[in-house]
């Protein structure tokens, strides 16, 4: 039962909670076990939560005693160590922050709480949550379960890398540029970063640039990510940009009597890609016409005339720096990581630039507007390639050599409108390694690329679903 447990969705184990089958300290104990197995091997959890079995028994007696039960009742859940757990240290990757214990949960964490769900441990992250790759000074590199030698992204690395091997069933993950959708897709699980604002950000540092900041559910399947979404969703009160209330319906992703129109998307304007990638995803768009979608090859004018990862990094400098060096003044230099130092000795961006690069993000907003008069979702990569090695700095893709920032090329444009994105497997490469596809919604279409997920999720081939570790 304890394999059974451990790659099962949060869904199906509420279920099974619910119905008596299995008890939540069960659950508890049999991912408990994985994390002493597996971990030392991947280093996706820094931070075990004391108390958590004594939780899984108040859980079980709620259920014997038939109290009514939340949604995620008695099911664990991990959180990147970026986002506040009262009474559980948040050390964000970084020598400054060891031993940090919050008072207070963030919004996020005390919403899945809320709902039942049970804190199971705090994963690992870059330096302050800031590269592609998760790997400090405080907790170590995290490793990618499918390869070792390979990333398991960044920068909700850990999440990405405990859910496949069996050390979680559900998490939350921060997104700047790609910090929930990429790690999904190099490690083969689910994420969604939603229309910015949905999800409160109260409790999570850095805030800066606070406009493209996101959080967002990590799982096993599309069910999940719309059973987390429902839970999380909705202002607080405290975070300013979390205004939308909105109509949200995880089933629904279309009116009655008219098919779905779907474009894809793998150039220009995302850099180049892998054409084991861009298959992928012209694979994806075929399965979703052959459901009965209308689909067809698409370009979006805007994504050609303004590079976005060139529009976000002529941005974050301005907002970042400040943050940074607050967060490390005082601090010895041999506390900082190659992060920190690396964005504190950027030089500022010319105002003009600044201003060009705003205008532009504006342009790229006006753009995905148009696209989206026409049609319901967009299909684009997620990365141009499967997981890389690590510590990698440049990589040649599609015969082109890039800097390895260049993998967040097809998920920036999504952070700089805040329009949600979601990433899920939908092919292996030669290497079998997995291979995503990212859907993109208009603002708070949320149900509709959940819908179409749902769909490709039905039909798709991938078998080798769990790394053999």
């Amino acid at each position: 039962m304890s394999a059974e447990i451990i790659y099962s969705d949060a869904t199906r184990l509420a279920e099974l909670i619910r119905s008596k089958e299995v008890s939540p300290v069960e659950i508890v104990q049999a991912y408990l076990d994985r994390i002493e197995a597996v971990n030392p091997k991947i280093n996706a959890i820094v931070t075990r939560v004391d108390g958590v079995l004594d939780a899984a028994r108040a859980a079980e007696k709620a259920v014997l005693a038939g109290d009514e039960l939340g949604p995620l009742h008695g099911v664990p859940f991990t959180v990147k160590d970026s986002i506040d757990t009262a009474g559980v240290p948040t050390q964000r990757g970084s020598p400054i922050f060891k031993g940090r214990i919050p008072d207070i949960d963030a919004t996020s964490v005390a919403r899945m709480k809320q709902a039942g769900g049970l804190l199971l441990a705090k994963t690992n992250l870059p330096e302050f949550s800031y590269w592609i790759e998760s790997d400090n000074l405080l907790t170590g590199r995290s490793n990618n379960p499918w390869d070792l030698t390979r990333t398991p992204g960044g920068s909700s690395g850990g999440e990405s890398a405990a859910i496949p091997a069996g050390m979680s069933p559900l998490g939350l993950g921060t997104d700047l540029t790609i910090s929930v959708r990429g790690p999904a897709a190099q490690t083969g699980i689910v994420a969604l970063k939603a229309t910015h604002g949905r999800v409160p950000m109260t409790g999570i540092w850095p805030r800066a640039p606070r406009r493209f900041w996101h959080v967002g559910p990590m799982a096993r399947s599309v069910r999940d990510l719309a059973l987390a979404f429902l839970q999380l969703a909705g202002p607080d009160g405290q975070d300013a940009f979390a205004t939308s209330i909105g109509q949200f319906d995880a089933g629904v992703g279309r009116e009655p009597g008219r098919r779905l129109r779907v474009g894809w998307l793998v150039g220009p304007g995302f850099g180049p890609v892998d054409p084991e990638v861009g298959a992928t995803v012209k694979a994806a768009a075929e399965a979703l016409k052959d459901i009965g979608c209308f689909v067809e090859p698409v370009r979006i004018p805007a994504l050609e005339r303004d590079f976005a990862l060139d529009i976000f990094n002529r941005l974050h400098v301005m907002e970042t720096k400040p943050a940074f060096a607050e967060a490390t003044a005082g601090r010895s230099p041999e506390e900082l990581y190659t992060m920190a130092k690396s964005i504190l000795a950027l030089p500022d961006t010319p105002m003009k630039d600044y201003i060009d690069a705003e205008q532009a993000a504006e342009r790229l907003r006006d753009g995905y507007a148009a696209y989206f008069k026409n049609y319901d979702a967009l299909i684009t990569p997620v990365l141009p390639i499967p997981a890389h090695k690590h510590g990698a700095v440049e990589l040649v893709i599609d015969g082109q050599k890039v800097d390895v920032s260049y993998v967040q090329g097809a998920t920036v444009p999504l952070s700089i409108t805040g329009l949600p994105g979601l990433s899920m497997r939908f092919g292996t490469s030669k290497e079998g390694l997995p291979i995503g596809v990212q859907l993109v919604g208009s603002w708070l279409a949320e149900s509709t690329i959940l819908y179409l997920a749902s769909l490709l999720e039905s039909v798709s081939t991938v078998r080798d679903l769990h790394p053999k570790l």
